[in-house]
């Protein structure tokens, strides 16, 4: 666990969670040990939707891994499944965003952040064997130009967008991530993780 700030400002305001925030060149490590290999697969893949390159552009290349050029900040996160949860992951977001120098796409983040966790919650838990929280994760990626943001379930059903009936309560959740984000997607194959990845991508420069 890497001591921040961040946490401890939000400490006081929400129920015990593990937050962990890295950069530099642990944050470069390719090891699956690292702890963040679904969240690197999901930036990725980000990058390929958006045409670009390789993940982070612009920066200086380091020798650990030569498709990354600059080493990525990571801030992840293993909330629960009650309401407060998500509503201090919204919060979590947000400090990380103004942590990052990224506060003019917070709300953009913050507000897709909870849409993935109540999906998240709301699908991957029903059909998973595993006991609540596990399997849930977020975790958010800043790389060159770009935030990626992600969260893991333990259900391997991809999610689909529909146009639900005027009066529906539900079923727009998809469409408040693509109308908020520069893409989203969903991972499957990542190693090492059951379930899905659900990721949603926004530029921070031109």
């Amino acid at each position: 666990m890497v001591a921040n700030p961040v946490a401890e400002r939000l400490a006081a305001s929400r129920p015990p969670v593990s937050d962990t925030v890295i950069s530099g060149p642990v944050a470069a490590s390719t090891s699956p040990d690292a702890g963040w290999g679904w969240l690197r697969r999901a930036a990725e893949m980000a990058a390929l939707g958006s045409g670009r390159p390789a993940v982070a552009l612009g920066g200086p290349r380091h020798g650990g891994d030569p498709g990354w050029p600059c080493y990525p900040r990571i801030a992840m996160r293993t909330p629960g499944t009650e309401p407060a949860s998500i509503s201090a992951a919204r919060q979590f977001t947000s400090l990380i965003m103004e942590r990052w120098g990224a506060a003019h796409r917070g709300s953009d983040v913050a507000v897709v952040v909870s849409e993935l966790l109540s999906n998240a919650v709301r699908h991957g838990l029903r059909s998973a064997a595993a006991q609540p929280p596990a399997g849930i994760r977020l975790g958010l990626l800043h790389s060159g130009p770009s935030i990626v943001c992600a969260v893991t379930d333990p259900s391997a059903t991809p999610p689909v967008p529909r146009d639900p009936d005027w009066l529906d309560e539900g079923g727009r959740g998809l469409h408040v991530i693509a109308s908020l984000s520069d893409g989203w997607g969903t991972c499957l194959d990542v190693p090492g993780q059951a379930g899905k990845v659900v990721w949603a991508a926004f530029r921070t420069a031109p």
